[in-house]
């Protein structure tokens, strides 16, 4: 693993399930204790505040209610954006195409436009959120984010992987999670805007 010299880098990581303890949220969680040197990592725990997309609601409220200049506010501040999603019927949840769909809006500003983005998921299931993580690709396209394209992480069979108090435990998984994190870390490096250098000590 490298650290990353410019500056900390600050992710913001959306779990796709309102659940509390939802094995998306209790992953990204694992992601923030394990993130490699140089990397920060925020799980944003208000997604069930947010309000179905409605233009009218957007255009009364000047860009969105407050739950969603919050949401707008945290994914502009970050930079890049770690999401993990479930599987509901072979395609991402509604809550989080819903969030998508705020964040793709214009107005005040672009918040997903070429920003930074890597994916993954977690089911109960062996085939790891596959499809979900692919229809989720395709909508982040649409919005000009940029996604890491690899590696990909499908996490499966959860219920064997996380212990009672919701630790990552399965060592396998947590080594790709953070072959996915140190990836990330380079990618971020790799599409963001070039930053100064820091000033050398004297």
């Amino acid at each position: 693993m490298v650290d990353y010299p410019h500056r900390i880098q600050r992710v913001i990581a959306l779990p796709g399930s309102l659940r509390r303890a939802s094995y998306n949220r209790t992953l990204l969680q694992a992601a923030s204790r394990i993130a490699p040197a140089g990397i920060h990592i925020e799980v944003y725990g208000a997604l069930a505040d947010v309000p179905l997309f409605d233009e009218e609601l957007e255009a009364a409220t000047s860009g969105g209610p407050q739950p969603v200049r919050h949401l707008r506010a945290a994914v502009a501040g970050a930079d890049g954006l770690l999401i993990a999603t479930p599987e509901y019927n072979q395609s991402l949840p509604g809550v989080l195409k819903n969030a998508i769909d705020w964040l793709s809006r214009p107005a005040p500003e672009e918040v997903l436009v070429a920003k930074p983005v890597a994916i993954t998921g977690v089911s109960s299931g062996r085939s790891g959120t596959r499809l979900a993580q692919s229809a989720l690709r395709q909508t982040l396209t649409a919005t000009e984010a940029l996604v890491m394209p690899a590696p990909m992480l499908f996490v499966g069979e959860a219920t064997r992987l996380f212990d009672a108090e919701g630790e990552l435990h399965d060592p396998a998984t947590r080594e790709s999670l953070r072959v996915l994190l140190h990836a990330f870390g380079l990618w971020m490096e790799r599409v963001l805007p070039a930053r100064p250098s820091l000033p050398e000590v004297v």
